[in-house]
């Protein structure tokens, strides 16, 4: 099914830069407020590893939707940083496992305090509804093109 959106180029250039680009504005913001001076990108691969450390690096690029390069060059800012480590896989000597060091775990409240700021900042005035329908939409999106 094929549908005409006579504003689908505002919708297009809305979806994949203003909004994105606003909240990772607003969330680097947040960050700082909280004493945390990373970017948005080294937040989203922080937060996969507090959740679970000894990721591989291909485990947090498909997480974080990012190329093998960009994860690199990310992983390689935060050891820089001391906020992660890479350690070699036993079992695959080809790969790395990265895991947090204590100063990237010390940071994990913080982070999340600023990170749920900018989700309520980001979310005011939608509805649970409204949510709701841009999720789903988005996920239609993605399946759409995946």
């Amino acid at each position: 099914m094929t549908t005409n959106f006579e504003h689908a180029e505002e919708f297009f250039s809305f979806l994949t830069g203003k909004a994105s680009a606003a909240l990772g504005r607003r969330l680097q913001r947040n960050l700082k407020d909280e004493g945390v001076i990373i970017t948005s990108e080294q937040w989203s691969l922080l937060y996969y590893l507090w959740i679970e450390e000894g990721r591989t690096q291909q485990e947090l690029a498909m997480l974080t939707f990012r190329d093998k390069p960009s994860i690199s060059r990310l992983i390689n800012n935060l050891e820089k940083l001391k906020f992660v480590m890479r350690v070699n896989d036993k079992e695959d000597k080809r790969s790395n496992l990265i895991f947090l060091t204590k100063q990237g775990r010390q940071l994990r409240d913080r982070c999340m305090r600023g990170a749920n700021r900018t989700i309520q900042e980001a979310l005011e005035g939608v509805n649970y509804e409204q949510m709701l329908r841009a999720k789903d939409t988005l996920e239609h999106l993605y399946a759409n093109l995946k």
